[in-house]
């Protein structure tokens, strides 16, 4: 998890922005769920080598290191295209070694400590100026991410922390790393890897990785990166030792969400995430100028979609994305401080219906989500909301001391009323707080939405507790037990008060965090799972979560592309993206 202030804001103005993409949803007690991705066949015997790939990114970023403060999405997808992962994951979120960069790696079993993980590098990787990958590149990165050094400016991902020592094995391509506890989620480090000359000191770390980052351990190197332009261009790495690349160029390309289907009507695009360009749109096509009403907003959002479908030459992409649209709940202030009024609005939430309001009219499959911690489709995943308990939502209020009369909750003179924060702009926020609204005005609570910039989202609302409800997304990585600072018990900070970090819900209990810390350390898979499945009961009775539903990808593909789509959990296979025979 990230560990500094700043970085719970970047992650969590990410999360916001991707509430406007929200949809699709998991099963009920079942792994299976809709399509885990929606990806063209990547038939290397039947893709061309040569052309120029044109991908859409909202903006060309400031670094590619992206472990630094600032770095987002794009940069991740730009930087996977150019260094190693040490793991793939497929749609599933089941992780295995890359046999590009791994002829193997193995961690110690369940039991024996400390643990202890060797890899065993593939002997022909290479970095792009010749040199070898090495145990130099990952005790550099280790001791930029582990926290001990605050000279070091990072988003620090969790797991550094818990290394003891890396060094070189039996040879060199061999690297052993030595933890000080069990971390169970030990696939997730170092990847991506960079060059210890680029993490080795704190200068070098904080330099921005934009156009002079030249030295690459994937199928491509970057060749022109410019950001005021709108471009970074990478093209095929002459060292490079896997499978060639098909396309001797990928071109990113900065294209706003709301001239995104302008610009594939144009043929300017070959890949363009378009999720955000349907959810955001606006009558008239003018991003600048707010909707008069929800009832145009949802036909502006109707047309965009079918002209998405309908653009000739263009495939539309859809696929379940790796995050969850849920509905927090501000235990810290007014009536949801009761544990009981909060699981009072978790009965009273149809998690179908908000799913079918959200999903149904972008052509998802609309179901529930049942778990804080795993998506649907991923191993493991089952649908714990009977842990809330039978007793209805009334009955909930009424012990609660809130009665009913004309329709309505008061106590002590008051009504129930509680506000609902969502992202202004977005169709389908709006849509699932019309279900939200029916749903709790069905139990006499009476529910007023306000849209909120993303821009001020996270810092006016989520950090300073102002509100009742609110309504966005979070990422999820794969690593379930990466979650925990979403849930984590808030703990005193200099002053004694409470320091939220991402748990914006601003409660938790003692025994949840030490589930998930268990969680964390456990090697053995089954165990792990029931240790998550405790925690998320937990979280369920707990109630300052409600999960709705998986977000959406929606990505538009020119015909003839290989290798591209809605990827979910899959971690792209760059060299395999290219232009079809015929």
């Amino acid at each position: 998890m990230r560990a500094s202030r700043a970085a719970d804001r970047t992650a969590a103005a990410a999360a916001v922005l991707c509430l406007a993409l929200a949809a699709a949803g998991c099963t009920d007690g079942s792994p299976a769920g809709p399509a885990a991705s929606d990806v063209t066949a990547a038939d290397r015997a039947r893709t061309r080598d040569g052309g120029t790939v044109r991908w859409a990114v909202d903006d060309i970023p400031e670094t590619l290191n992206v472990y630094r403060p600032g770095a987002g999405a794009d940069s991740e997808l730009i930087a996977r295209a150019l260094l190693p992962s040490l793991f793939r994951m497929d749609d599933r979120g089941r992780t295995a070694p890359d046999p590009d960069y791994l002829a193997g790696a193995e961690s110690t079993p369940s039991g024996r400590n400390p643990q202890s993980i060797t890899y065993r590098l593939n002997p022909a990787a290479v970095w792009s100026d010749g040199s070898p990958l090495s145990a130099a590149d990952f005790t550099a990165q280790w001791k930029a991410l582990s926290g001990a050094d605050p000279a070091f400016h990072s988003d620090r991902p969790a797991g550094y922390d818990a290394i003891a020592s890396v060094s070189q094995g039996s040879g060199p391509g061999e690297v052993k790393v030595v933890l000080k506890h069990p971390y169970a989620d030990w696939r997730a480090l170092f990847s991506p890897l960079y060059p210890a000359a680029r993490t080795a000191t704190a200068d070098a770390f904080d330099e921005p990785l934009d156009g002079d980052f030249r030295t690459s351990a994937g199928p491509f190197v970057l060749d022109a990166y410019d950001r005021e332009g709108g471009s970074a261009r990478l093209v095929r790495n002459p060292r490079w030792w896997g499978e060639k690349a098909k396309a001797d160029a990928v071109e990113f390309v900065a294209v706003p969400a709301a001239e995104r289907l302008d610009a594939l009507a144009r043929g300017e695009l070959d890949i363009a995430a378009v999720t955000a360009s349907v959810d955001r749109a606006v009558p008239g096509g003018t991003a600048d100028a707010a909707p008069p009403d929800a009832a145009a907003m949802v036909e502006a959002s109707v047309h965009a979609l079918r002209r998405a479908e309908t653009i000739p030459g263009l495939t539309l992409h859809r696929a379940p994305g790796a995050a969850f649209t849920q509905l927090t709940l501000n235990a810290a202030r007014g009536p949801l401080a009761d544990q009981g009024v909060r699981q009072a609005v978790a009965h009273a939430t149809d998690r179908r219906r908000t799913a079918e309001a959200a999903l149904v009219p972008l052509g998802l499959g609309a179901v529930p989500l049942g778990n804080h911690l795993l998506l649907a489709g991923q191993d493991g995943y089952r649908d714990n909301s009977a842990a809330l308990g039978t007793t209805d939502a009334a009955t909930l209020l009424d012990r609660a001391g809130w009665k009913a009369a004309d329709g309505r909750r008061t106590k002590d003179g008051k009504p129930l009323a509680l506000t609902l924060v969502i992202p202004e702009g977005s169709t389908t926020a709006r849509r699932t707080a019309d279900a939200l609204t029916t749903d709790l005005a069905a139990v006499g609570i009476a529910l007023t939405s306000t849209p909120v910039p993303a821009d001020t989202f996270v810092t006016d609302r989520l950090d300073k507790g102002d509100f009742d409800l609110a309504l966005f997304s979070w990422p999820a990585t794969g690593y379930p037990a990466e979650s925990r600072a979403l849930y984590a018990k808030p703990q005193p900070g200099p002053d004694g008060q409470p320091l939220p970090g991402r748990n914006y819900g601003r409660t938790g209990t003692a025994e949840i965090d030490q589930l998930l810390d268990r969680a964390s350390a456990e090697l053995d898979p089954a165990v792990r799972t029931g240790l998550l499945q405790q925690a998320d009961a937990r979280l369920w009775q707990l109630a300052d979560v409600v999960p709705l539903y998986r977000r959406p990808e929606l990505v538009a593909v020119r015909e003839g592309v290989a290798g591209a789509g809605a990827y979910g959990f899959t971690t792209p296979r760059y060299q395999d993206v290219g232009f079809r025979t015929g």
